[in-house]
């Protein structure tokens, strides 16, 4: 996980240079463009036990393990509380709607993209290649937070025995960047992961960046009411 967290940061910043080097601009901006999908930063995770895919049982029918299922039921349980670091940016929000290919519900599925968890087709005999996918996140996130928050809420499904359920009601994720703040900031997992210091400092970060939203006028503020009212 960190060395991924290192790769993306690399690349990221290679990525903005060598455009700036071609007179344009590369973005990581979840929700740049209004009629298009955003950008999302699809997770695909294993979980490995030496060399063995933990996530792997050949006896069940979808080959998923009893591991694989309880990791994403601490994913779908704690999703909510820690969508305020995989979705840190007021932004963030423009791209987690419906008519898009994102997802907005804490539930799974093999094809639904509205899911925040997918489980991929994988061919037979090829366990190794058993992997589950977190699609919340959007590529402008901390991934060393986002990270660290990802693996404590699989990890706490695995160690509570967490069932994964398909008849309780998907929950929405937060809406807003201030719903997200007001969910983590109740979450335990997220304080405990996180460290008191950097879970304060993050509450206060966002907070302001929140306020600052709130006392713009927009664009379409002024297009929408300006000439009627």
């Amino acid at each position: 996980a960190l060395t991924m967290a290192d790769n993306l940061v690399t690349t990221r910043l290679a990525i903005k240079e060598v455009a700036m080097e071609h007179n344009i601009y590369a973005t990581f901006m979840p929700k740049p463009l209004e009629q298009h999908d955003g950008s999302g930063l699809h997770l695909h995770l294993s979980l490995f036990k030496g060399d063995t895919n933990a996530f792997y049982d050949e006896t069940q029918p979808d080959n998923l393990s009893d591991i694989a299922k309880s990791f994403m039921a601490g994913l779908i349980r704690h999703g909510s509380e820690i969508t305020a670091v995989t979705n840190q940016w007021v932004n963030s929000y423009k791209r987690l709607v419906t008519g898009f290919d994102a997802p907005i519900f804490s539930t799974w599925d093999r094809t639904n993209q509205a899911a925040v968890v997918r489980v991929p087709n994988i061919g037979k005999n090829r366990p190794g290649a058993t992997r589950i996918e977190y699609r919340a996140p959007d590529p402008a996130c901390n991934p060393y937070l986002a990270s660290s928050l990802i693996l404590a809420a699989g990890l706490t499904g695995i160690e509570k025995g967490y069932k994964l359920r398909d008849d309780t009601p998907a929950e929405r994720l937060p809406a807003t960047l201030s719903e997200a703040l007001d969910v983590m900031e109740s979450s335990a997992l997220v304080k405990d992961t996180l460290g008191e210091h950097v879970f304060e400092w993050f509450l206060r970060n966002k907070r302001r960046e929140w306020q600052r939203y709130e006392h713009h006028v927009s664009r379409f503020e002024l297009e929408q009411y300006l000439p009627v009212l």
